[in-house]
């Protein structure tokens, strides 16, 4: 075991574990703690095993639709069971697979909590409680990489219980199915675990405090996936704040204020996703210079904090908290630390994806943002409807649109929603990334049939050139 290292990475989600891998492949000695799951909570409590949730959902309400395209199946169930079971086993043969990389790249793994002890001789110094024997170690390394990540933020009293009011983890592995449900908050996850109960029959109503569902999103994008989601059942109360939640034996009742109104809410099960905060605690900030800011830690643009040889990033270095975020933070980060001059990450190019039934991808401003900036727009759109591969998949439902500034034709913003747009938003990063113009979009020749035209017709449209529409 070794107690000297050129970098310690605290923490094993994406940003770490992704960290850890990049300082391997430069040339460094590397240790990497993990108090938990190695792949954090995104890939055993989040990203991955939520999409696989959400797929067994999309296939069974699939089935109710097979009438369409001439296929007759009697009777369509579901096992509640093997569905989580599936979820669990997707999540434990991916982090397997991380356990693979970081013994490939010759990366010690402590399994045990750190907790920094400060600066001395140049080098920074942490402890190290292992997990199994409750060992505390010292290692002292020139370099230490915080990537905690975050953790769901509750209001008090409504923390979850474990049986009537669940977080992520609950409804990720419920005993039973929840005939009526209640989703507090409309962002990302409220969203997605609101598509997945509805796909297999709940009844469900999401209440957001905000008069919009996913508030960063483009409105008009927006208006489109409420429409959508109410046209599947769910049920959707903007301007909504809970007050208080009364327990009954297998239910509960939600108290609320609508729009200033009280109400009253009955439901099986509640579901709580209102936010993260950042895993500042018990990690050894006081016997640094870091400084904090509303739970999340500051640091520059390649990860620098305000005490030297100490980095954050990934969901602890503050929003937007999302994985791939954080793992491109942590090869900047790395490559900084090597003393390379990686390009900075600028936050208008990270992509967002909602995994709900229809999904939802964006980049950049929306057009709201945009106007607000005081660019002069040209907005394109394209719906799916005109799309002769969507028409075939009978995924008709939904848009791209594109913003692009008037003046010099770079793209300012993409959004999406649709079937498979996640996959889709791909190429307007690159295209945003690359800085390639309007006129240089348009002229790009996209495969035919596929739902990806829909992508060069939207920017045709923001030129008013749009074919088939």
């Amino acid at each position: 075991m070794q107690d000297f290292f050129d970098i310690l990475v605290i923490g094993g989600g994406p940003g770490g574990y992704v960290a850890a891998l990049r300082a391997a492949q430069l040339g460094m000695k590397v240790g990497l703690v993990e108090r938990a799951e190695l792949g954090g909570v995104c890939l055993n409590w989040g990203c991955i095993p939520t999409k696989t949730l959400l797929r067994s959902g999309s296939l069974y309400r699939q089935l109710f639709a097979l009438e369409e395209f001439g296929i007759s199946v009697e009777k369509p169930d579901f096992d509640l069971a093997k569905i989580v079971a599936r979820s669990r086993g997707v999540a434990n043969r991916m982090e397997n697979g991380i356990k693979g990389l970081l013994r490939k790249g010759k990366i010690e793994v402590f399994d045990g909590e750190a907790k920094l002890l400060g600066r001395k001789a140049e080098l920074q110094h942490v402890s190290v409680i292992k997990n199994a024997d409750k060992e505390t170690i010292e290692i002292k390394a020139s370099h230490v990489v915080l990537a905690t990540g975050a953790r769901a933020r509750y209001l008090s009293g409504l923390e979850p219980d474990g049986k009537l009011i669940w977080g992520a983890r609950e409804a990720m592995t419920p005993k039973s199915f929840p005939k009526q449900l209640l989703v507090a908050g409309a962002g990302a996850i409220g969203i997605e675990f609101a598509s997945f109960y509805r796909d297999l029959g709940a009844d469900v109503t999401i209440i957001e405090a905000l008069d919009q569902i996913l508030p960063n999103e483009d409105e008009e994008v927006v208006k489109v996936l409420q429409r959508e989601l109410e046209k599947r059942g769910i049920k959707i109360q903007t301007g909504t704040r809970i007050e208080s939640v009364e327990k009954h034996e297998d239910s509960l009742t939600v108290k609320a204020l609508a729009n200033g109104k009280p109400v009253a809410l009955e439901a099986d099960r509640l579901i709580m996703a209102i936010g993260v905060q950042g895993n500042i605690e018990n990690i050894g900030l006081e016997n640094t210079s870091v400084q904090t800011d509303r739970s999340f830690v500051q640091v520059d643009e390649f990860g620098c904090t305000n005490e030297p040889g100490i980095y954050a990033i990934g969901d602890l270095s503050g929003p937007p908290c999302l994985a791939h975020k954080a793992s491109r933070e942590a090869v900047i980060t790395v490559e900084k630390i090597a003393g390379r001059m990686p390009q900075i990450l600028e936050k208008t190019n990270i992509p967002g994806c909602i995994y709900s039934t229809p999904q939802v991808a964006s980049i950049g401003l929306t057009e709201k943002a945009a106007k607000e900036a005081g660019y002069h727009l040209n907005v394109g759109r394209f719906p799916f409807l005109a799309n002769g591969k969507a028409v075939a998949m009978g995924e008709t439902e939904g848009m791209v649109k594109v913003i692009y500034d008037e003046a010099t034709g770079e793209l300012l913003g993409a959004h999406m929603i649709g079937a498979e747009v996640t996959e889709m938003i791909q190429g307007f990063c690159l295209m945003k990334t690359g800085e390639l113009t309007e006129a240089e979009a348009s002229s790009t020749v996209f495969p035919h049939p596929t739902m990806s035209e829909a992508m060069l017709e939207a920017t045709l449209g923001s030129m008013g050139e749009a074919l088939h529409i």
